[in-house]
């Protein structure tokens, strides 16, 4: 397996880490973190490594990138790589419910199993899991918090039913 480089920056979000090797972008991490990166002991720091994908990222958070144009490696089970891959279908501004997304990969009685999947996505923002709400339009678990993923639905233009959180963007 090829060393996985990585770089750690500040954005409007806070601390992020961005992971890739030779296949692609493999993990995009929070400051905190509910499920972490194994084997993080092994990665080589190298910025120039993950400039790309850094800089993607910041346009996004800064308003002026709606798509990811990046290469992709995540690692998971087949039914994970297939909740992640149907999270890639989410067009900006738009958000699904679990259900829906239950519903998108044709396995409608598998929400809390889709639900388990987003937890697990290892490249939050460009695998938009902050997209996906509760079925009655309330925020519901992510893993950079409940105020980012608000955040990051007011960036998009979505109004963030459910916000308890401080607007991290103001």
């Amino acid at each position: 397996m090829s060393p996985l480089y990585y770089d750690r920056f500040d954005s409007p979000i806070g601390l992020l880490t961005v992971a890739a090797d030779d296949q692609g972008v493999r993990h995009i991490l929070f400051a905190s973190n509910r499920h972490d990166a194994r084997g993080r002991e092994h990665w080589q720091h190298d910025p120039d490594a993950v400039a790309e994908p850094r800089r993607q990222l910041l346009e996004y958070l800064h308003g002026q990138r709606r798509q990811f144009e990046l290469t992709l490696a995540p690692v998971g089970t087949d039914f994970q790589l297939l909740v992640w891959h149907t999270l890639a279908q989410i067009p900006f501004g738009t958000t699904w419910s679990y259900r829906q997304l239950a519903e998108r990969i044709g396995r409608p009685t598998a929400t809390r199993a889709v639900g388990a999947a987003n937890g697990r996505n290892p490249l939050p923002l460009v695998l938009p899991c902050h997209r996906v709400i509760g079925h009655n339009g309330t925020l519901t678990g992510f893993g950079g918090g409940l105020p980012t993923k608000a955040a990051l639905l007011r960036l998009e233009g979505i109004d963030a039913a459910g916000n308890r959180g401080a607007d991290l963007f103001a």
